[in-house]
């Protein structure tokens, strides 16, 4: 009803991780720049960490463009819900190997070493992105372990990128979260991030950037605690409730309606204190500490 209301052309909020829906807000800026710190530097391991919602796989699917224009190979794999088998093969089925060479009667492992010695003698380093790696299997994290620990030369030219929940990343083991080089912590947005990602995806449908008022863009960065997941899910609510209602552009009772009536069964959760906190840079305890700052470089 919405749609046919205010004329989009696609669903403005719609959920899914595709590289055209993705907003930069200042947390994602941040981390991005981080990820370009560390390929430049050489560094082997980056720790990204963020709360459910606060938009870690939809970063790390960014990853391959951004780092990918650094000249660098990346390959990306989500851990979660794997066999202990299977993480090395479908991490194999992501590299762009020659038929020959994936054809080889070689080991797994073998194969993966012989594709990151091919990148360094082609002056090319390699990104491996990890996704939900505090739910990996105990091979997954042994293997990966190995990797960020080994002298061989071709492991200095591979940054290895794994994302886990707060909680999740207090599981990992000490000798892997000992060679993390820098830690990223995904805050929620801020308001003014808020308004950019309502704004721009809006636009993105072929409907009015301005539809939803600034006092509507506020309540909904407070009662979202502006993680992003619940940006998104809370805003298409509002534009259902405005849709049937017939009005014009999305207020701030709209909003609240949305989430009073339609919203998640806790609705009682405050707007988080953090919200404009900076993506923090602490290390875990026993690993470098880097200080990085937003557009490295500059």
């Amino acid at each position: 009803m919405a749609r046919a209301g205010w004329q989009f052309t696609a669903p403005p909020f719609a959920g899914g991780t595709e590289p055209a829906t993705f907003h930069p807000g200042a947390p994602q800026e941040e981390a991005i720049a981080r990820l370009q710190w560390l390929v430049e530097e050489r560094q082997r391991l980056a720790l990204v960490v963020g709360d459910e919602g606060c938009g870690k796989s939809h970063l790390l699917s960014m990853v391959p463009r951004r780092l990918g224009g650094l000249g660098c190979e990346v390959a990306m794999v989500s851990l979660g819900g794997l066999g202990d088998d299977d993480w090395l093969e479908l991490l194999l089925a992501r590299l762009p190997l020659e038929p020959q060479a994936r054809a080889e009667a070689t080991r797994p492992w073998r194969k993966l070493e012989d594709r990151l010695r091919e990148n360094v003698l082609m002056e090319r380093g390699t990104v491996i992105v990890c996704d939900d790696v505090d739910r990996a299997p105990a091979a997954a994290l042994d293997g990966l372990t190995r990797l960020v620990t080994s002298a061989e030369p071709f492991a200095a030219r591979t940054l290895l990128v794994v994302a886990a929940t707060p909680a999740g990343s207090a599981r990992l083991p000490r000798a892997f979260l000992d060679r993390v080089a820098v830690r990223i912590e995904l805050t929620p947005w801020d308001e003014d991030d808020v308004g950019a990602f309502v704004a721009g995806a809006l636009a993105r449908a072929g409907g009015d950037p301005r539809l939803f008022t600034t006092a509507a863009v506020a309540t909904l960065a407070r009662f979202s605690g502006g993680v992003p997941n619940v940006v998104r899910r809370l805003a298409r609510l509002a534009l259902v409730v405005g849709g049937a209602a017939g009005i014009d552009r999305v207020d701030a009772a709209t909003v609240e309606r949305a989430w009073r009536e339609l919203g998640p069964v806790d609705r009682s959760v405050p707007p988080r204190a953090d919200a404009d906190t900076p993506v923090a840079e602490a290390a875990p305890p026993g690993s470098p500490r880097v200080r990085v700052v937003r557009r490295l470089g500059e």
